[in-house]
């Protein structure tokens, strides 16, 4: 009997578990390869950051969700190199063969050369990541709380978020409703008021990826919450305790989290053409390497010229492309010609804080309320298990009637493995 075409997934993100979800029970055996053995729900990271999810909520390992198709295997490993003439995959841990790869590494952190901001700022991509951040934040409190130096007091309690895009939005109403709830009932001898929430946007508004209006009303709603709001601002350098904007000033601040610019994360063993200057790939329409039919290529590390798509950086986008995949391989399989890939666009959400939020979905633009409802809903609904939903659900249950974070842990700083 002839072996069924193996299909190899380097990376078990949105887009590469989808991939390989997609292929379960076909006539195609499927290895799935990530360096960590469970997969990470990116856009609830920050609340992790503050102390509103614990770290094992967001994350679910990858052997449960492909446990239930005998085709699909997953290998725990770092990719150390890729032959596309071979068609061979050689990992630290062993060396397989492929008939079909599906690129899927997601992306990093953009620092745009600013001088010490890779060095010095959090960064929210990776759950290492939310957890060094959260201990960080707790920390600092602990650390005002008995200080009598007025000005370390106010460095400690200076928290900078820099991008005002989805995750810089997202952390500073998650970052008011921790200080003025959990860390006020916690720490009564310091004063909400003395902790200073700084949102720093390069341009003249926030969300652009949303009308202005609607950036216009999140700039308003994060002030009244306490938030300030600085337009224009552009960091132009970060120190181990300070930051600079580009107007000259420096800023005292003990936690600067960078959360602007994203680029593909193609790590250098990766044979593909030189990427663009986000460090995406060029490809086909039918997300396929030019001079390699048999490579996809998905997600944030994608880039379709012909479309002229930018870095989306949204779930759906890669869940769409990962559900194509596996129908253009399966097709492929069986000689048929492979339509190009059209991302269908559902809308988008975000939340503020202050249980409100905005959107956009078929044109009609929503804040307030509704769209902080419908931004919870459709990530219950998108998140890969059931047992963790009914975790998320519940815990959000309980922060919002109760008012309280109880993950308020610090934990040792977990060590980040190497790419």
């Amino acid at each position: 009997m002839k072996p069924y075409p193996r299909v190899a997934i380097v990376g078990a993100g949105f887009g590469g578990l989808q991939a390989a979800q997609s292929l379960a029970r076909q006539k195609v055996e499927v290895t799935l390869i990530d360096r960590h053995n469970y997969h990470t729900f990116i856009p609830l990271l920050y609340q992790v950051a503050t102390a509103q999810l614990a770290p094992e909520q967001v994350a679910v390992p990858i052997r449960t969700l492909l446990r239930k198709a005998d085709n699909l295997k997953f290998l725990q490993a770092t990719v150390k190199q890729i032959d596309f003439v071979a068609k061979e995959i050689k990992t630290d841990k062993n060396t397989l063969t492929y008939d079909h790869l599906v690129l899927a590494t997601g992306s990093q952190s953009q620092f745009f050369n600013v001088p010490g901001a890779a060095q010095y700022t959090f960064k929210l991509k990776t759950l290492n990541q939310a957890i060094t951040l959260r201990n960080h934040l707790l920390s600092c409190f602990e650390q005002a709380n008995l200080t009598s130096d007025y000005a370390l007091r106010e460095q400690l309690l200076t928290i900078s978020i820099v991008g005002g895009g989805a995750t810089g939005v997202e952390l500073a109403g998650s970052l008011v409703e921790l200080i003025t709830n959990s860390l006020h009932r916690d720490f009564p001898q310091l004063k909400p008021q003395e902790v200073k929430l700084l949102l720093m946007q390069s341009g003249d508004r926030l969300f652009r990826e949303f009308p202005p209006s609607l950036g216009d009303y999140t700039a308003k709603k994060l002030r009244r919450l306490g938030v300030k709001v600085m337009l224009g601002s552009k960091v132009t350098g970060v120190g181990a305790d300070s930051f600079k904007l580009d107007d000259g000033t420096e800023i005292a601040s003990a936690t600067v989290i960078w959360a602007v610019g994203v680029e593909g994360a193609m790590p250098k063993c990766f044979p593909c053409p030189k990427p663009r200057i986000n460090r995406q790939v060029n490809v086909l329409p039918t997300l396929q390497l030019a001079d390699h039919p048999e490579v996809f290529v998905i997600g944030d590390l994608a880039h379709v010229p012909t479309q002229e798509k930018s870095l989306a950086g949204v779930a759906p986008e890669a869940l769409q492309q990962g559900v194509y995949v596996a129908k253009a391989i399966r097709k492929q399989v069986q000689g048929k010609r492979i339509k190009p890939f059209s991302y269908f666009n559902k809308g988008r959400l975000a939340i503020i804080g202050g249980y409100s939020g905005i959107g956009q979905i078929a044109g009609i633009k929503l804040q307030g309320f509704v769209p902080w409802f419908f931004w919870l809903a459709v990530h219950v609904v998108y998140f890969p298990d059931w047992r963790n939903r009914l975790m998320i659900f519940l815990t959000w249950l309980h922060n919002y009637l109760i008012g309280d974070r109880p993950v308020r842990l610090i934990l040792s700083s977990p060590k980040s493995p190497s790419c």
